[in-house]
């Protein structure tokens, strides 16, 4: 149920307990009042009979009567061992306040008819009935309305953090500031999250690109040294590393650019299986190219052959390096979906349910490495204005799927 909702209903119960108890309340004070007032007219009544009939012997024109025919049972037994009393009946005479006293062997008693009073009470409780329905018509929109505000503002903050997860570190709530309002707090509170969270992956992205390109000069200089190293073991180790080493800064320059949103992609019509096979061979890893329709050789979409060509090495070098063999690329009929899948271990669950993130492979099984290639192809996929996603076959391995727009 909505905050909504749930807030009107507390309201409506609320409305309902108050009006309720607030006419219980009136209804037994005032029964009280008009009790205790018949009652005390009861005895005055009955004492002023008392005096005229030990004097005359007679209650006629008091207002009293002897051994009334109507008294109570109680109050009678009362009388006869000599006490007096009142009692409140409401038979089908109608309700009354009794009260009686012994004359000599006899019953001197006082009725005070409360038939009136008791339907001015009732009376009474259906206007409290009444307005109480009427308070709940009026104070349930208004908590609606007031609940409504409270859960916009709410999904607003919602809306915005959610924003923030996916990437979009320039969101703001933005709610004005409110004393003693802790829905404003916790708006403050998520936009005083959001720019620190902001400013931190800045820094660490300028400082990663500050790197990478200060390490590029120093690097050019290694790798012309090494390719002057005289021929043999040492210095074919040293210019693999060299070149492990240049490609890694050349990926975090390229991270950099992404991070910063400097790719722009340069769309013209590309054939899609001509590509993937020269993505293959400039590779030089085995790879089996499938097509799912006999048009799949002519199919063409508008995109970025060059970033498609990253993307797509990225993903078969990741299928060899982490994978097993065979190597499967799948081609759709219309050249839109492109499939790569290897049949090891799969993806690790951190993978799948994260995405790439970069310097982690994720699981030891996969294999070693810094974790570039996957969040490069992602970050040229969003680029492209492509879907990238991983998932596991079911009969086993790694299954990157990518749908070009």
């Amino acid at each position: 149920m909505a905050l909504r909702w749930r807030i009107a209903a507390l309201v409506a119960a609320a409305a309902c307990a108050v009006a309720a108890a607030v006419g219980v309340l009136v209804h037994q004070f005032s029964r009280d009042r008009e009790l205790s007032q018949a009652r005390e007219s009861a005895r005055v009544t009955l004492d002023r009979a008392a005096v005229i009939y030990a004097r005359t012997g007679d209650v006629e024109g008091s207002g009293a009567a002897l051994d009334a025919p109507g008294l109570p049972d109680g109050l009678r037994k009362l009388v006869g061992k000599g006490h007096r009393g009142t009692e409140f009946t409401g038979g089908s005479a109608g309700p009354a306040m009794w009260a009686a006293r012994p004359a000599g062997d006899r019953v001197l008693s006082v009725r005070v008819d409360l038939t009136t009073t008791m339907r001015d009470i009732g009376a009474l409780d259906a206007s409290i009935v009444v307005a109480g329905l009427i308070t709940t018509v009026v104070v349930v929109p208004l908590g609606v309305v007031t609940a409504g505000r409270m859960s916009r503002r709410l999904r607003t903050a919602a809306g915005t953090a959610r924003r923030i997860a996916a990437g979009d570190l320039d969101a703001r709530i933005a709610a004005g500031a409110r004393p003693r309002d802790e829905i404003a707090d916790i708006s403050t509170a998520v936009d005083s999250m959001a720019g620190a969270l902001q400013k931190r992956l800045l820094g660490e992205q300028r400082f990663t690109a500050d790197v990478a390109h200060e390490l590029r000069t120093p690097l050019m200089g290694l790798v012309t040294a090494a390719e002057l190293l005289p021929e043999g073991e040492a210095a074919g180790y040293v210019r693999d590393r060299v070149r492990v080493l240049s490609t890694l800064v050349e990926e975090l320059l390229e991270i950099s650019r992404l991070d910063a949103g400097a790719e722009h992609a340069d769309l013209s019509p590309c054939p899609v299986q001509p590509l993937v096979r020269d993505v293959v061979a400039r590779a030089g890893l085995e790879a089996k190219i499938l097509s799912a329709g006999r048009d799949t050789e002519a199919a063409t979409v508008r995109t970025d052959s060059r970033r498609l060509e990253r993307i797509l090495t990225n993903l078969v070098v990741n299928a060899h390096r982490h994978g097993r063999a065979p190597v499967e690329i799948t081609v759709s009929h219309d050249g839109r979906t492109v499939d790569v899948r290897d049949h090891g271990p799969g993806y690790p669950a951190t993978l799948l349910d994260d995405g790439p993130q970069r310097f982690r492979t994720g699981a030891r099984e996969r294999g070693t490495g810094h974790g570039l290639g996957l969040t490069i192809a992602l970050g040229q996929a969003h680029v492209i204005g492509a879907a990238l996603t991983f998932a596991n076959a079911p009969d086993g391995g790694a299954l990157a799927t990518l749908r070009l727009p």
